[in-house]
This record gives structure tokens, C-alpha cells and sequence, in this order.
């Protein structure tokens, strides 16, 4: 991909409109019975129908054979190197949340879990926490949870997921994750990756160990896990670098706080995939570009659920030609990551991907799923070039050269 500071040149403003829809995790791995996939598996009129007239293939996120987070993930989908433009979870999370972010602050991504009384993890979502726990656990914390020097804050998310705050002079974010993000493992100790973060690292251990003692004998939700301590990046926008007027339609906080490091309006979602698209539809002729994020195929993936993950496709295939009506110049469909069922995490499988405008060469392709996608006319491409050739397809970049 070229420089930032080309594509700037490049890039024009046309009234032409790119929606990317992200199905989150949606690459898997053959089931043992039937040797096919959750995609080849799920019913995709909508989806195959669409396939038949794009251009179609395979895009690695960040690099072959390496797994990558959300936030990776989905920076490249949005044009940017993800080795480049790098930031933890606990940022994205607490943006997506709008969560006040201040200089020097350092926030961090949390999960509620169930801890065994060895202490070993036996669910690191502890079943997928009722939000209404979460809330009810986050005033309990705030209320009790104390660290010299610093004032730590809880906030509540979606389900088991909140954001831990803290503030003061002196932090560093070059702090070790307390996740080990496998189940039968202990929680780790908070450790500095640099001398300059022990401090940190000191009062995040602290209000680990009173959150411990604070927990200890509820159900199911009696322990906590850290990752991704960050503090606020400063990157170059979409609108910026590609003369675009972006807008994020995501369901969980964790996507728009990517959205909003990279300059995305964020629009209000709703609760369901049709709230998603009733936005969408109602927001279409404000803004040329959209990114409408999809979660349910990554959460039945990772809670290792081939049937339910099935399902969700199936449902996000039902509701594909609501949004094929607003007949958009580029439609792109893909993943920001695998999440194989059978693996129950995000793998290092490239994802399937399919672009539809007027001017893209469409291939022999005739379903959306990964061998199908493995014959594309796109090939195996870097997750991070999609963005150009959407905006070439939508006719908004200029020539390159005399």
C-alpha cells in the first residue's frame, strides 16, 4: 500500500458511497462430521447471490500465520498497517464506552470471570455476564477499591466487559496483561515492561488483589482480567487521508472506539442488526462511507458453538438485501479476523472477502464461502489494501504520476 501522504494527494470527494460490512470472525474451520465450514454450512442465498456479482477472495490481516486482535484487524480494513498503527484494547474500549480519555491517563479492557478455588480460571466471561451484574459490580468496585497515588475508576460495558481508568502523575501504559485469555490458567501478575511502569504496575496489582478479596464466594462473576493498558493514540483520520465522510454503525463499544481513533462519526446502533441497518438507511445520503460491524459470528465462534454461529450467518444473510436496496457503488463484505468454532478463538486464517461495484471485474465465483473465495480474482491480498481499491472502484482516487 502507498504512503499516507500520497494517498492525500490522490483522494478526491465524490457523492459516490462505499458501505463495508464487517461480519466479524467470520472464517472457520471444517466440522469433523461434515468436512464443511460454518460458512459452507449455513444457508446464503443473499450472501452467494451477492458473491456472483463481485470480485472475491481471501485477505490476510496483519501477516501469514499470525492471529490477530480486533483492533488490528480492524485497522487494516480501514487502510492503516496494522505493525504501524498500534494501540491496546483498554483505548478502544473506553472510547467506544465515551469514556473521557485524558493526557497521561492509562486505561485498560476488562472481563469479569469465574475463578475456581485454586484460583485457576474456569470462565473467562463469566457466562457472558448480564449487563445489569456488570453495572452492579463496577458501583461495588468504585465504592471499595483504593490505590496509593492513583484514582482507579470502573466502567461498565456490554455483558462482562468494562473499562478500568486510572489517573494520576507518572503512569505508563508498558503493562503486561493479568489475561492469559485461556481458561485453566491462573490470572498473571500485573508485571512493567519497563522500569518507568512499576508504579503502574504496582496499583494495578493492588486493586487486583483487593477485587479478589472483594469477589471472593459470588457467582458467577468473582474475579477480573486486564489487557490491553493504553493510553490515547493521536493517528491520522479517514477524512484526512481519503477526503471521506465516515460513519460507524457497531453494536459494542470495543468498534467504536476503533471507529473514533480514526476519525469516524459514531452513530447510535441500537440493540439488533435491523436497528444497524433502520440507521443506515435513515443516515444513508449524510455520509459516503459506513462501516456496519456484525458481532454475533465472532461471539458464537468463540464460545466454540459451530450450530449458533451457523444461525448467525444465516441471519445476517436474511437481512442482506435491506441493505443491498440502498444500492451502494461499492459494497464490500468480509472479516476482520477468523474465529473458527472449533477452535473457540481467533485464528490465522485468512478471511473471505468480496467487493461488488460497477466497475470491479467480477470472477467465476458463485458462493461466499472460503474454498469458494480461495478461486477469486482478488487472490490472497493484505487486509490493508481493500481501502484503496474500494475508494479506486468508487472512483475517488485521481491517477498516480505524469
Amino acid at each position: 500500500m502507498i504512503p499516507f501522504e500520497e494517498m492525500r494527494e490522490l483522494a478526491q470527494t465524490t457523492p459516490s458511497r462505499i458501505i463495508l460490512l464487517v461480519m466479524d470472525g467470520i472464517g472457520g474451520l471444517p466440522h469433523p462430521q461434515t468436512g464443511r465450514t460454518e460458512l459452507e454450512s449455513a444457508r446464503r442465498r443473499n450472501l452467494d447471490r451477492l458473491a456472483r456479482e463481485s470480485i472475491c477472495g481471501m485477505s490476510t490481516p496483519v501477516s501469514p500465520g499470525i492471529t490477530p486482535g480486533s483492533a488490528p484487524g480492524h485497522m487494516a480494513l480501514f487502510g492503516y498497517d496494522p505493525l504501524k498503527y498500534q494501540f491496546g484494547r483498554g483505548i478502544v474500549e473506553a472510547l467506544g464506552l465515551d469514556i473521557e480519555v485524558g493526557p497521561g491517563d492509562v486505561v485498560a479492557r476488562g472481563n469479569f470471570c469465574t475463578v475456581d478455588d485454586s484460583g485457576s480460571i474456569t470462565d473467562r466471561r463469566a457466562g457472558r455476564l448480564a449487563t445489569a451484574i456488570n453495572h452492579e459490580l463496577c458501583d461495588l468496585m468504585n465504592g471499595h477499591v483504593q490505590v496509593a497515588g492513583f484514582h482507579a475508576e470502573f466502567f461498565p460495558g456490554k455483558e462482562h466487559r468494562f473499562v478500568l481508568r486510572l489517573r494520576g502523575q507518572g503512569l505508563s501504559d508498558r503493562v503486561a496483561d493479568t489475561d492469559p485469555q485461556r481458561e485453566g490458567m491462573q490470572p498473571l501478575h500485573a508485571k512493567a515492561l519497563i522500569a518507568e511502569a512499576e508504579p503502574t504496575a504496582q496499583a494495578v496489582r493492588s486493586l487486583v488483589e483487593q477485587v479478589r478479596a472483594l469477589l471472593a464466594g459470588r457467582k458467577p462473576a468473582n474475579m477480573l482480567l486486564l489487557r490491553g493498558f493504553s493510553q490515547h493514540p493521536d493517528y491520522p483520520s479517514l477524512r484526512d487521508i481519503y477526503k471521506l465522510t465516515p460513519a460507524c454503525i457497531a453494536t459494542y463499544p470495543m468498534y467504536r472506539g476503533v471507529a473514533r481513533v480514526v476519525g469516524m462519526d459514531i452513530l447510535p446502533a441500537g440493540e439488533t442488526l435491523q436497528d444497524q441497518i433502520s440507521i443506515l438507511r435513515q443516515s444513508y445520503k449524510s455520509y459516503d462511507y459506513f462501516f456496519l460491524h456484525y458481532k454475533k459470528t465472532d461471539a458464537r465462534g468463540e464460545d466454540g458453538d459451530f450450530a449458533a454461529k451457523v444461525k448467525a450467518i444465516e441471519e445476517f444473510d436474511a437481512a442482506l438485501p435491506a441493505i443491498l436496496e440502498l444500492e451502494p457503488d461499492v459494497l464490500v463484505v468480509t472479516g476482520d479476523h477468523s474465529t473458527p468454532a472449533a477452535l473457540a478463538m481467533h485464528s490465522w486464517h485468512p478471511v473471505p472477502v468480496m467487493l461488488r461495484a460497477q466497475h470491479c471485474r467480477r470472477d467465476e465465483v458463485d458462493e461466499f464461502t472460503e474454498r469458494a473465495c480461495l478461486r477469486g480474482g482478488l487472490g490472497q491480498i493484505q487486509a490493508m489494501d481493500l481501502m484503496p481499491l474500494a475508494m479506486a472502484n468508487a472512483l475517488k482516487l485521481n491517477k498516480f504520476g505524469a
